[in-house]
């Protein structure tokens, strides 16, 4: 059966240890995914996978912000990137707030009725750089910026790992474009999306990874814990995806013209 890895061969489920199954557990418990093609990619450099996640959990999972605005940003950030399979996944996470008119409204490429969530997609989109004009202010309180800008920023990462190493789609034949499985797959979802998870949890994880400073924006926060570690482990010298991975990334970044993506 094809699978959607690329250059990579992940850790199975069945066969993860340590850090790796840990990560696999979260996964599990506090997306509602057992399997989730990005961070399995990961999972041959384990560093790598555990600050990844945790920037990702700690941003769109965990807090006090809503999940549904902040699944907006993450689905606006995949738009801009023009990363079809994180955005296909994040409407199926839309659906699964319950929302199922937004999810497909912004599926379809229109702007939400929201006023508050047109605001937060806007946003999103123009935190890639590729939106000419000025900057609009932040759709949010400041309260909540840590939670809002480190989705956004974590998106900016998932969506170029998922664009070099995943093919573009995460359902055999693309089946995650058909509305109708868009909408189950949210139901099986929901209860996860709306359980929410603990701020913080991921944080153990982290313990003997490289960390710099915390970002200013985040700062004394999980989230600045978890982007400080991401930055470290992305420093460091050596990822060990595999050779064939990063001969392609290498690649792709040699090729890059400094344009957006």
């Amino acid at each position: 059966m094809p699978t959607p890895f690329r250059y990579v061969v992940p850790v199975a489920r069945e066969a993860a240890s340590g850090p790796v199954a840990e990560v696999y557990g979260q996964m599990a418990r506090d997306f509602g995914l057992a399997r989730m093609p990005l961070f399995m990619t990961l999972s041959p450099a384990p560093d790598v996978l555990v600050a990844a996640w945790a920037a990702l959990r700690e941003s769109l999972l965990a807090g006090t912000a809503p999940r549904i605005g902040k699944e907006v940003v993450a689905t606006g950030v995949s738009l801009a990137n023009r990363c079809p399979f994180c955005v296909d996944a994040h409407t199926v996470l839309l659906h699964a707030t319950g929302d199922h008119g937004l999810a497909e409204t912004i599926a379809r490429g229109e702007t939400p009725g929201s006023p508050e969530h047109a605001r937060l997609l806007a946003w999103a989109q123009a935190t890639s750089g590729a939106v000419a004009g000025p900057a609009a202010p932040a759709p949010f309180p400041p309260g909540a910026a840590a939670e809002y800008v480190g989705t956004a920023l974590a998106f900016h990462f998932v969506n170029r790992m998922v664009s070099a190493l995943l093919t573009d789609d995460f359902l055999p034949g693309g089946l995650q474009r058909s509305r109708l499985v868009r909408r189950v797959g949210g139901r099986a979802m929901s209860r996860a999306v709306r359980r929410g998870a603990v701020a913080g949890d991921a944080l153990p994880l982290l313990e003997g990874l490289p960390a710099g400073p915390e970002p200013g924006w985040a700062e004394g926060t999980p989230i600045g814990r978890a982007f400080a570690a991401l930055r470290g482990v992305a420093l460091s010298e050596e990822v060990p995806l595999g050779e064939e991975a990063m001969w392609h990334v290498a690649g792709e970044v040699a090729r890059w013209d400094g344009g957006h993506p």
